[in-house]
């Protein structure tokens, strides 16, 4: 027989992978896109660079910049810091065992999770510990202030000492019993660390985990589990301490991290994170179809169907463009002012894995083949 521990551990693991399987409540399938027609493009685009990392299924991946650093990781165990300038491997390693989720990093110290339900922890590329989390973990780890923290499947958030893997403390929260296999929010803001936990943002004190704030984006609804599943999921967008973020095919909102009060939320359908500036935020809902609102109230600036039935990452604010891959591997760079096609392209033709991310004047994409491209303007 398992232990009690151990069979939650399993059922949150199938009930995680079920429903990362099911793009939309309606259905298991998706009516066929329509042809998106010639590229012409508008804004100049060109391939700068390409690189090779491991496959990338079955893996929450979450890329991280810092400067000119990309740091990545397939789901085989291989981290991989690169120089958005070039292309270049920085370091490259591997770890033992499949990784769920990462990375997190804070240039020294770079934090990884792995299937076998640790946490793994690289100094300058070599690892010096890992450590057992209450459950797998889908989220990549926050590694801030000399702490590495975690954001556990069974909605623990633990904190661990950078250098040495000690446990400095660990909170647990109570939730309905399914949870998303895919990264979630846990960032820091100004001296708080912020944490999604079912459909609220969770404010904690670093130092002891102790709780400052909570602010609800959306509460479960429905009579049966998958229709109570309601999660915050990555990206975020930050202004100051005006943070928004998307609650799973519930809403979007935003709140003052100062005092966890939420200013705002609109329902909303998607199931990937939000990202944008002062005045506008960018998402993408479960049907494909695009939607821009305005920051100050969620009002509905406009709204983009040219994509609908793709499967679509979070997007990417970068200058003038919208930027969002989708599931044929194409990169699509939309107007922030009403949706217009800039320009369409092309990687490898697997899944793009991750939301884009912008390095040292380079759109960096990965996609589920672990082809990892580098794009620049012309």
């Amino acid at each position: 027989m398992l232990r009690p521990a151990a069979a939650a551990l399993l059922a949150s693991t199938l009930a995680l992978a079920g429903c990362s399987s099911l793009p939309f409540f309606g259905g298991s399938s998706r009516p066929k896109p329509a042809e998106l027609g010639p590229n012409v493009p508008i804004l100049g685009v060109r391939q700068a660079w390409t690189a090779q990392i491991g496959s990338m299924q079955g893996m929450a991946l979450d890329v991280r910049v810092l400067g000119h650093t990309v740091l990545l990781a397939s789901s085989a165990g291989e981290v991989v810091a690169l120089d958005a300038r070039t292309g270049g491997d920085i370091w490259r390693t591997r770890v033992a065992g499949t990784l769920t989720a990462g990375v997190g990093s804070d240039g020294r110290w770079t934090a990884v999770t792995a299937a076998t339900g640790e946490v793994v922890v690289l100094d300058a590329g070599r690892e010096i510990w890992r450590k057992p989390l209450s459950a797998q973990a889908y989220t990549a780890p926050l590694v801030a202030g000399n702490r590495v923290f975690v954001l556990a499947g069974d909605r623990s958030v633990t904190a661990f000492d950078a250098a040495s893997g000690r446990q400095l403390w660990r909170q647990q929260r109570p939730g309905e019993p399914l949870v998303l296999r895919q990264g979630g929010v846990l960032m820091a803001v100004g001296d708080t660390l912020v944490a999604g936990l079912s459909g609220r943002l969770v404010g904690f004190d670093p130092d002891n985990g102790g709780v400052r704030w909570e602010a609800p984006l959306a509460s479960p609804r429905g009579t049966n589990d998958v229709e109570r599943l309601v999660e915050i999921v990555g990206r975020t967008s930050r202004v100051g301490d005006h943070l928004c973020a998307r609650a799973f095919q519930a809403s979007v909102g935003c709140i003052d991290a100062r005092r966890g009060a939420v200013l705002w939320t609109q329902q909303a359908s998607g199931g990937e994170g939000i990202d944008g500036d002062e005045q506008m935020l960018f998402g993408t809902e479960g049907n494909g179809t695009v939607l821009a609102w305005r920051r100050a109230d969620g009002t509905r600036a406009w709204s983009s169907d040219r994509l609908q039935w793709r499967k679509l990452t979070a997007p990417l604010l970068l200058g003038r463009s919208v930027v969002v891959g989708d599931d044929s591997g194409l990169v699509h760079l939309l107007s922030r002012e009403d949706a217009a096609p800039l320009n369409r392209l092309s990687t490898d033709g697997s899944p793009i894995a991750a939301a884009p991310v912008a390095a040292a004047d380079t759109l960096v994409v990965v996609t589920r083949k672990g082809g990892v491209f580098g794009f620049r303007p012309e």
